[in-house]
């Protein structure tokens, strides 16, 4: 976890804000957008990305037009909680595609994970055979997901 924290101005902010909605953006209209010329828009933005708040670029892919509408949170309980087992827990959920995240928890129990599959039988399935192999892990519980109500990127908060 990064303990140092980037400063962000307003024109900053907005070109966050900007390519939140479109990642593909030219300078040209990112910098009309933020009010700035394109020399500096473009030199803030190559800031941004050198310091690292601006990890990458990607695209948004819908998973329901993807056929991938079942979504389940599962709460782990690993049976080892020293830093090994966390390490070889850790490594092996980051293999895995249908996992979406995980997060470690401060709770009853160590790992909220969301994961992403086709329906409940091959949620099913994922569980008994993937989800319950990998390292360290006790016991599950699983909740079904019936609406995605709010679903939203850090950059758009920016």
């Amino acid at each position: 976890m990064k303990s140092d924290t980037f400063e962000l101005d307003r024109f900053d902010r907005s070109i966050l804000s900007v390519l939140a909605e479109d990642g593909r953006i030219s300078i040209t209209d990112l910098a009309r957008r933020i009010g700035l010329s394109k020399s500096p828009t473009q030199a803030r933005l190559r800031r941004l990305e050198e310091t690292g708040v601006i990890i990458g670029y990607r695209a948004l892919l819908d998973p329901i037009r993807l056929g991938l509408d079942h979504v389940a949170f599962v709460e782990v309980r690993l049976n080892d909680t020293r830093e090994a087992a966390l390490r070889a827990f850790n490594a092996a959920v980051a293999k895995v595609p249908e996992i979406e995240q995980a997060h470690m928890i401060a709770s009853h129990f160590d790992y909220l994970l969301k994961v992403r599959t086709p329906d409940m039988s091959a949620y099913r399935r994922f569980l008994g055979e993937t989800i319950s192999a990998l390292p360290h892990v006790s016991n599950t519980s699983t909740y079904v997901a019936m609406e995605a109500v709010k679903e939203t990127m850090l950059a758009d908060n920016a």
